[in-house]
């Protein structure tokens, strides 16, 4: 069977489909949703359509003895999903958040235990591939007890990764899966997932609501992330083509800003009117209310108030707890105007200057404003040719739980389509989508299937062009060193599982000394082909990652020049490999990103 897992920042979900009975190609195959049993309340186990991506170590006194029991582990020492969200919004420092952004949090160890962030020596600790391979593991066990038929690690596993990740990050994610048994695993970007799922929920109705040349934005917000991405429709052999033009940065703001703001503006309401101050414990349990209440304020048709009680603290909890409320149109102008401003494509995010020290943790976005980001976004990719100051989507699709809000959704319409309107283009096609929160999982599942030819196929590919670089043959200057040439070893938008040598052109390669490798890419330069040379390529190509390595041969422990040729593979899991092979000869050695930021 084909499982999709959407291992978000704040829920996890999992889609399935079972074609193994398929023998029609054009037979639809069904879509489920799998219910997580998860610990809801203490002792208490319910089955839940999204398992929140919370893990709570709890303490001595915290729960009633075996009260965390599961019904395939009863020696478990932590909880993971709804209850240890709820625990944790009630002793913060021993709950795991956020697991997926510190895996792409390149300032810290994420192979050491130092999660809990900040939490003291008492909690255990572990690291986020732990955190990830714990969430894993449960769905795994979950899913055993449901169908002990159909073994899960022995399943055709698709986990979703954010289009922004790095091939580090992907790597990672690779390792929590293993580390729990998986077998047969792809990863596959969230956005081309939300893509899917919208083409099964299309049905063969996909092809008449996009065409040839259509720009699709895909607009990604969820609890603690935003990503954007672009789907460009093409024409290959007479059939429709989808294909990934532009991927964004990853960015870490999302629903979680939008409840702390709430509850920040509650908290100055509070100190305001009423003198009353909240310790950091009420501030937690606001933050957590908070959520509740933008999810149902912000609904269309939904309430025009929404109560919140606060545990006093002190020995009368009930008699001291604190009462307040949040009104509709407060919450539309907080999180309407604060992250989702009008604003021209001029008017566009930058990061702001930073301090000199700064606490360690997760690099959170300084600037709210989602539209802005936006603008950013599509600036950077604007055609080559310089026809528009920005790249126009013609159609976009929405996704994540913060988008569930049809205001918000509306916001970001109206501001890109002002956009559109100033340079003589046409609105925006708005591609409805199912469920936002499953969306996808389910699509995940969906793209399994088109592996099996059931069902159209987006072409992925690697989202930006790479280079490595090339030391010019040139004589010697005094204080200056010979000029780094960049050759691209790997096109944008090359597709995985794909290998091209670069023709007609040899290099020198260092074996037995150790010799430095650096790489490079750009998200602009979008023209480039394997085996052209940039030589003035400072402007819009950044690097990436210097590898310092000794390649060992047969060269007598003596350092040579090994004349190779150069073939470039982007393996299955996104991975680009360099391989050099020798001219006449057996040799070969293999550069690759790995974890470790060394070559093999």
């Amino acid at each position: 069977m084909i499982i999709g897992i959407d291992l978000g920042t704040t829920n996890c979900a999992v889609a399935w489909a079972d074609p193994r009975n398929i023998t029609d190609k054009q037979t639809p195959v069904e879509l489920r949703s799998f219910e997580i049993p998860q610990l809801t309340h203490p002792g208490s186990v319910e089955l839940r359509t999204l398992l929140p991506s919370f893990l709570y170590f709890p303490g001595p006194k915290d729960l009633p003895a075996n009260s965390i029991e599961l019904p395939w582990d009863q020696d478990i020492n932590y909880a993971v999903g709804h209850l240890a969200r709820e625990q944790g919004a009630k002793i913060p420092h021993r709950v795991i958040s956020s697991a997926k952004s510190w895996l792409s949090n390149e300032n810290v160890d994420r192979t050491a235990p130092i999660l809990p962030w900040n939490s003291s020596d008492e909690v255990p600790h572990i690291s986020p591939i732990e955190a990830s391979a714990r969430y894993l593991q449960h769905i795994a066990r979950a899913w055993d007890q449901s169908y002990p038929d159909a073994p899960f690690t022995e399943q055709d596993i698709v986990i979703t990764v954010p289009a922004s990740f790095d091939t580090v990050a992907r790597d990672f994610t690779v390792q929590a899966a293993k580390q729990i048994g998986i077998k047969n695993l792809s990863l596959l970007e969230e956005p081309q997932a939300a893509f899917y799922s919208w083409l099964d929920d299309s049905n063969a109705d996909w092809r008449s609501q996009i065409s040839v040349g259509d720009r699709i934005l895909v607009c990604d917000i969820g609890g603690g992330t935003t990503d954007f991405s672009l789907i460009t429709v093409a024409d290959r052999e007479g059939n429709l083509s989808l294909e990934r033009s532009a991927v964004g940065e990853h960015l870490l703001l999302g629903g979680d800003n939008m409840d702390l703001t709430l509850a920040v503006f509650l908290q100055q309401k509070l100190k305001t009117e009423r003198r009353q101050k909240l310790d950091s414990w009420q501030m937690q349990v606001l933050t957590h209310a908070c959520r509740s209440a933008k999810e149902q304020l912000l609904q269309k048709y939904g309430q025009e108030e929404w109560s919140i009680s606060i545990p006093g603290r002190g020995s009368s909890l009930i008699s001291s707890s604190i009462q307040t409320s949040l009104h509709k149109e407060e919450v539309e102008k907080l999180i309407v105007e604060g992250f989702f401003p009008k604003c021209t494509v001029e008017d566009q995010a930058v990061r702001s200057r930073q301090s000199g020290l700064r606490e360690l943790g997760l690099p959170f976005e300084s600037n709210p404003a989602v539209t802005k980001h936006l603008a950013r976004f599509l600036s950077i990719h604007k055609p080559e040719d310089g026809s528009a100051p920005f790249f126009a989507p013609t159609a976009i699709l929405f996704n994540g739980g913060v988008l569930k809000a049809a205001v918000l959704r509306e916001r970001i319409t109206e501001t890109v389509n002002s956009w559109l309107a100033a340079i003589g283009a046409p609105a925006l096609k708005v591609l409805t989508g199912g469920d936002h929160d499953l969306a996808v999982a389910r699509g995940a599942a969906r793209s399994g299937l088109s592996r099996y030819g059931l069902g159209a196929r987006i072409k992925a590919g690697v989202n930006r062009s790479y280079y490595i670089g090339i030391e010019s043959s040139m004589p010697a200057i005094p204080g200056l060193p010979a000029p780094l040439k960049a050759l691209c070893v790997a096109n944008f938008g090359m597709e995985e599982d794909t290998r091209e040598a670069i023709p007609n052109r040899s290099f020198g390669l260092t074996v037995g000394e150790q010799a430095d490798f650096r790489f490079f890419g750009s998200t602009c330069r979008r023209s480039d082909k394997i085996g052209d040379i940039v030589e003035d390529w400072e402007d819009d190509i950044e690097e990436l990652l210097s590898l310092q390595v000794t390649l060992t041969g047969d060269t007598e422990g003596a350092s040579k020049i090994i004349p190779v040729t150069l073939e470039s593979h982007v393996t299955d899991l996104g991975t680009l490999e360099v391989w050099c092979c020798q001219n006449n000869g057996s040799g070969k050695w293999k550069l690759e990103f790995e974890t470790r930021n060394q070559a093999s």
